[in-house]
């Protein structure tokens, strides 16, 4: 069969409402009519779905879309019936969730010749009596979506996809088209030596989705961080990747009880309510859905402006492909991931009942992970790099690492020296076992191999291994060095690498960022204040108790909770930064000048002792951290609008925000330090016997000015927006000194 351009594009806008094709989408469909195999490579929010619907209504026959998404085929068969109104029966699914009415209705259809697309789930296709009835029918072509799948070294290997083939083939012979968002060049490989197509012209599109901003955040105040992001998103759609079906459930509830509208969506649930949750997000009934990383969600929304992982994912491939449903539409997509190393040792842990070689493969999938997390490098190049694309440039200008470039040094001579010890081997290692070498650790296997008596050993007393694991990992992005997949991941030289150890040249390097183990359980303060310092640690540990204790001892001196005094992220920033005087004190987190008057005193005395009894050479770069809200335009706005006794309702609608919103960034100012006098607008909405309580509950038995704590102490009876008012002027005049 062939077809004219004009008369596809005829055809898609009849049925799609577009004008044109996106890229690789019309040679792609033209290939196919004329029942030829394809391999399509396309980025999420390419446009893969396209280009098997549209040749599905054209072509005689019903295609066989396979499909592992059960939620995806209900989305894109009601879609199908949306663009060919007239006719219910064109498009199908088949799986498990179908009753037996629901079934014979499918079959029916079928049998009549009135199904274009029929959606089936892997499992469902190798059922002898769907295998029966498929028999029965024309088939125009078989299209195998989330072809990774057949890939033991793809993200999310199902053994139902290694039957495919010998299935297709008792049904009837037809063309096979295979699509996938995410596939290493082994995975590509392995899809096409499984589907039996190794003459398939592979279509592929660049991974790059230059709409995409790339973070990783370590894992500290997770969950009231993403609170502060969603608000701070306020209406915009988002999906938040979990670990645990548990942590789906609690977080989905701490999210409703902090005002966000949101949804659990996992395995566990039935399917009537996931299908139902599904709908919901859909239909912006709800802002945030918060899933498993192991359940494939599948929801095709174009407009899902930030998708946050709770907890690292195994693999790249599964990172890229969950962060590739943000912006399908190619508006804004913020792609935030908290990291913890704790998260990947529970992740080795889940594997150590599979086999030995699923663990192999389990295990470099992680160290991927782990090295694109904590690394400095640009995020897209990595994230391009591991799936066998070059990005030219160095600053994408939409990472984390980027935005915030990190200081490289020369590493011409770090190259030399780890390109000699690998020529000097018999045989290729792993980058830990050579990091270990050159970092000077003895492990089993480097004394197995006496490498502990290589002149390689230990070269360099002030690196350690994380050093030279940061230097291989660039020399590799760079296509110095090449990983041998097959072989688990074994180094070798590439010609480049060997060429620059001939005529070294000088290459810019950067290190790796270093975590913090905080794990899930993050005993940080729980209301670190907006535009404070992220991440915990890293400061003088010594010191930091000191001030602890301090703390401790005034608060107990002066009745109050030791919170009030200074928080968390007040503390650690004394013991990163050491201030001697007032001023120096106003630039830690959360400390204005009445803070700094009224309560520091005695911190600035003790550090300036320690500084002394240490011979600390404090830093020359002492940088303000504190909130840029009280220096900004809407920061003012709202000092000079409570000090006129505007109401805080139409301070809000003058600046077009809600009350939430407006609560948000006056208590972000209060946590910085600045003094918002809002009695007035208290006495005038809150009962004053409920003022009474909710102050006195902050001053005498509160651990954390934390809302919810209060909510739960306080009882029903207390609203929220009562209890963020009160705790506003608590901390005004208590913890800021008015």
């Amino acid at each position: 069969m062939n077809i004219t351009s004009e008369t596809l594009r005829t055809h898609l806008k009849e049925f799609f409402g577009f004008s044109n094709f996106k890229e690789q989408q019309e040679d792609i469909i033209k290939h196919l009519i004329r029942g030829n195999n394809a391999f399509v490579l396309m980025p999420t929010g390419g446009g893969k779905s396209l280009c098997y619907q549209l040749p599905a209504l054209l072509m005689d026959g019903v295609a066989v879309v396979v499909s592992p998404l059960i939620a995806l085929m209900k989305n894109q068969v009601d879609a199908i019936r949306g663009f060919v109104a007239e006719k219910e029966g064109i498009a199908h699914f088949l799986n498990s969730s179908l009753n037996k009415a629901q079934v014979q209705e499918v079959k029916d259809d079928l049998l009549k010749g009135l199904t274009k697309l029929l959606y089936v789930a892997p499992e469902s296709l190798t059922k002898e009596d769907n295998i029966q009835l498929l028999r029965q029918c024309k088939i125009s072509f078989y299209a195998i979506d989330e072809a990774h799948c057949i890939s033991e070294w793809g993200h999310d290997f199902r053994p139902e996809y290694r039957r495919i083939l010998p299935i297709v083939q008792e049904i009837g012979k037809a063309p096979i088209i295979a699509l996938t968002a995410t596939a290493t060049p082994k995975v590509q490989s392995d899809i096409l030596k499984n589907l039996g197509m190794p003459d398939a012209k592979v279509f592929k599109s660049s991974f790059n989705r230059p709409n995409l901003y790339y973070e990783i955040r370590p894992k500290v105040n997770t969950e009231k961080e993403i609170i502060k992001f969603i608000r701070q998103n306020e209406g915009k759609s988002g999906i938040i990747y979990c670990l645990s079906r548990k942590k789906v459930e609690d977080l989905a509830e701490l999210l409703n009880v902090n005002g966000i509208k949101a949804l659990p969506y996992h395995a566990g649930l039935d399917a009537a309510t996931r299908a139902t949750n599904q709908d919901k997000f859909l239909m912006e009934e709800v802002d945030v859905i918060v899933a498993t990383i192991a359940f494939g969600m599948g929801i095709d929304k174009p407009d899902v402006r930030f998708v946050i992982h709770y907890n690292m994912p195994k693999s790249l491939e599964g990172y890229y492909q969950e962060t590739g449903r943000a912006g399908r539409d190619g508006g804004e997509g913020q792609c935030i991931a908290f990291y913890s190393f704790n998260d990947i040792l529970k992740l080795e842990k889940f594997m150590q009942s599979k086999p030995v070689a699923e663990q192999e493969i389990g295990k470099q999938l992680l160290t991927e992970t782990v090295a694109y997390a904590e690394s400095n490098q640009c995020r897209r190049k990595t994230l391009l790099n591991y799936f066998g694309e070059v990005y030219p440039e160095d600053d994408c200008g939409a990472c984390d690492n980027c935005l915030h470039r990190q200081p490289q040094f020369e590493g011409k001579d770090y190259l030399v020296t780890l390109f000699q010890l690998i020529r000097s081997m018999r045989e290729n290692f792993k980058a830990d076992h050579l990091a270990n070498i050159l970092g000077g650790v003895t492990t089993a296997m480097i004394t197995s191999y006496k490498h502990n008596t290589s002149r390689f050993f230990g070269i360099d007393k002030e690196k350690d291994e994380k050093f030279w694991l940061a230097v291989i990992r660039q020399a590799c992005v760079d296509q110095f060095l090449k990983k041998d997949i097959e072989q688990y991941g074994l180094i070798s030289l590439t010609d480049k690498g060997k060429e620059f150890l001939a005529k070294p040249y000088s290459v810019m390097l950067t290190e790796d960022r270093r975590f913090e183990d905080t794990g899930e359980g993050d005993d940080v303060d729980d209301d670190m204040p907006a535009g404070g310092r992220k991440g915990g640690g890293g400061g003088d540990q010594t010191l930091l108790s000191m001030l602890k204790d301090l703390r401790k001892s005034v608060g107990k001196r002066l009745n109050l909770p030791p919170y009030v005094i200074f928080t968390d992220p007040s503390l650690e920033d004394m013991s990163i930064f050491y201030p001697l005087t007032e001023k120096e004190l106003t630039n830690c987190t959360g400390v204005g000048q009445g803070k700094a008057a009224k309560y520091g005193k005695e911190f600035l005395e003790l550090i300036a002792k320690y500084v002394e009894e240490n011979e600390i050479d404090r830093p020359d770069d002492f940088v303000k951290i504190r909130s840029t809200d009280d220096s900004s335009n809407i920061g003012r706005f709202i000092l000079h609008n409570t000090d006129m006794h505007v109401p805080l309702d139409e301070i809000a609608r003058m600046k077009d925000l809600d009350m939430d919103e407006l609560l948000t960034k006056i208590e972000a100012m209060v946590a910085a330090g600045n003094r918002i006098k809002i009695d007035y607008y208290i006495r005038q909405t809150v009962d004053e016997d409920k003022i009474d309580d909710i102050y006195d509950y902050f001053k005498e038995e509160a651990e954390t000015d934390s809302v919810i704590d209060a909510m739960k102490a306080l009882g029903p009876d207390y609203e929220e927006e009562e209890i963020r008012l009160i705790r506003i002027k608590f901390l005004t005049e208590v913890a800021n000194g008015y």
